[in-house]
């Protein structure tokens, strides 16, 4: 709709200014529109605007969420002036890349230069020390915005560490860091925790996390999705049970997953089942087959992501109708063979479309790019840039 004004804007002959172009650009990169994005960038140029900083600083934002950290980087190393914003920029867009060892490279030269980093520079660098798996870095780092800058952190900064350590398989750490941390968790760091306790299968600490979170009542259906999930992994259906009646009697709806994909500067959106897409027949048609391709290789859908208790056929058709999968599939049969195709989700991608995706990617020989609301995903020859660790 944003875009879509803006084109109107400048048919019916209304003066662009810098301001303007900054809000358009943030456009693109809040929906990872990077065609759009691209053609945008053009008009920048043509206005005559490429050497305004905020401008520049836009459009380095915008490349990193969408994934081009290549363009991203070459936009950052064409400023002639940076400022800090420029440089948190540069890092956050790494980390969310999985680029941690470039993200802390990016950090030590911003130092050299002179440049004071922020709270918000320390966010993104312990994002990406959490994401890549960098233990002593991250602590490095922390340690660096409390006793060189003397930042005080924020909640962010304290989930990050714990995410970090619980990531790395330190659950002990967490926990005493969690302790230790001059202010109470809140429900966000609490639930990162708990997500990391279920992954390693550590039932005991699970639970007691799980039982501090429920007394915080969060608001976000995540929360009350992963503990709903515990408990159907312990097999205790009685916990699945309250915690869905506590989604009622709170009235905490599950947020809705959907996947939308730019295809001729055009926007699709698909949500998980979905069969409202003009191309919905077709769609599914080649859906079969991919799925019959990759089960080829040894793909076997995961059902016990599924919490419904219906048939396992059931749970068949949910996973493999899951939004991600229609989104790719809608992105082969309406792109060039060999192409790159960009997905981005509301939510944090499942185990399952990871895997589905990972193969896809071998068989079909495309690069797929998948932005999730946790961090960019890169798919290529059945590998993801991930390294599984996410």
């Amino acid at each position: 709709m944003a875009l879509s004004c803006f084109e109107r804007m400048r048919l019916e002959g209304y003066e662009v200014d810098v301001m303007t172009m900054v809000s358009v650009v943030s456009v693109c990169a809040d929906i990872a529109a990077v065609i759009n994005g691209k053609k945008v960038h053009g008009l920048v140029i043509r206005y005559g605007f490429e050497s305004y900083l905020p401008v520049q600083n836009a459009i380095l934002d915008m490349y990193a969420k969408c994934g081009c950290m290549e363009e991203s980087s070459k936009c950052f190393k064409t400023m002639s002036i940076k400022n800090v914003v420029s440089w948190t920029s540069l890092i956050a867009g790494y980390g969310k890349n999985g680029l941690g060892l470039q993200a802390i490279k990016a950090f030590d030269k911003m130092e050299m230069e002179g440049f004071i980093p922020n709270k918000i520079t320390f966010l993104g660098l312990l994002y990406a020390c959490c994401h890549a798996g960098l233990v002593q870095e991250g602590w490095r780092s922390f340690n660096t915005m409390v006793h060189k800058y003397c930042l005080t952190p924020m909640m962010e900064h304290y989930t990050c560490m714990v995410d970090l350590l619980a990531r790395a398989g330190h659950l002990n750490d967490a926990w005493r860091f969690i302790e230790r941390m001059p202010v109470k968790p809140d429900a966000r760091l609490l639930t990162a925790f708990l997500s990391s306790c279920c992954f390693q299968k550590n039932v005991e600490l699970a639970k007691s996390v799980a039982e501090r979170l429920l007394e915080l009542e969060p608001q976000e259906a995540g929360a009350y999705m992963l503990l709903s999930n515990f408990y159907g992994i312990v097999e205790d259906l009685k916990g699945v049970a309250n915690v869905r009646r506590l989604m009622l009697s709170r009235g905490i709806r599950k947020q809705k997953a959907c996947t939308w994909i730019e295809i001729n500067r055009e926007i699709h959106c698909f949500e998980s089942g979905d069969k409202s897409h003009p191309l919905s027949r077709n769609i599914n048609k080649c859906l079969q087959n991919l799925v019959e391709k990759v089960k080829n290789i040894g793909y076997v859908p995961n059902t016990s992501i599924v919490m419904q208790n219906v048939d396992e056929h059931i749970k068949k058709e949910i996973v493999l109708g899951h939004s991600e999968k229609l989104a790719i599939t809608f992105g082969i049969i309406s792109k060039p063979a060999g192409t790159q195709i960009m997905i981005i989700k509301n939510l944090r991608v499942c185990s399952d479309c990871h895997e589905f995706t990972r193969l896809i990617s071998k068989i079909e020989k495309r690069e797929i790019i998948a932005r999730d609301s946790s961090r960019f995903h890169h798919f290529k020859d059945g590998v993801c840039s991930c390294g599984d660790y996410w």
